[in-house]
């Protein structure tokens, strides 16, 4: 079953730290992804753009309303993914408990949906 990891941090703090930070934390991600690779759960993941750059698009009434700017004001965003391939639940959180923004933000983990019509085929 796939698992989707959603990685929220918050950007104030992630532009704060000193390019020695950045690049020690970039280091453990790609760890990270080399060893989830390895062990053959990984099938994706990515890091999101700054919300700063972020464009929110809304129907309402069949008017297509688009908004600069994320779809809600939070102090931790979502920041980025990975997407593993797991057992279960708890192997995902297992992996998930190891992406270095879960030390100072948070990672939600949620199974992807699989339509059982779909799932038969």
């Amino acid at each position: 079953m796939q698992y989707m990891a959603l990685i929220y941090t918050d950007e104030e703090r992630w532009d704060a730290l000193s390019e020695h930070e950045r690049t020690e934390i970039y280091g453990r991600y790609r760890a990270l992804a080399e060893d989830a690779q390895k062990a053959g759960v990984m099938t994706g993941g990515d890091e999101l753009g700054p919300t700063r750059d972020a464009t929110t698009v809304r129907v309402r009434d069949q008017e297509t309303l688009v908004t600069d700017g994320p779809y809600a004001e939070l102090k931790e965003a979502l920041g980025g993914y990975f997407l593993f391939e797991c057992q279960s639940m708890s192997d995902a959180l297992d992996w998930a408990a190891r992406i270095p923004a879960a030390e100072h933000g948070a990672v939600e983990v949620r199974p992807v949906y699989v339509d059982p019509a779909e799932a038969q085929l």
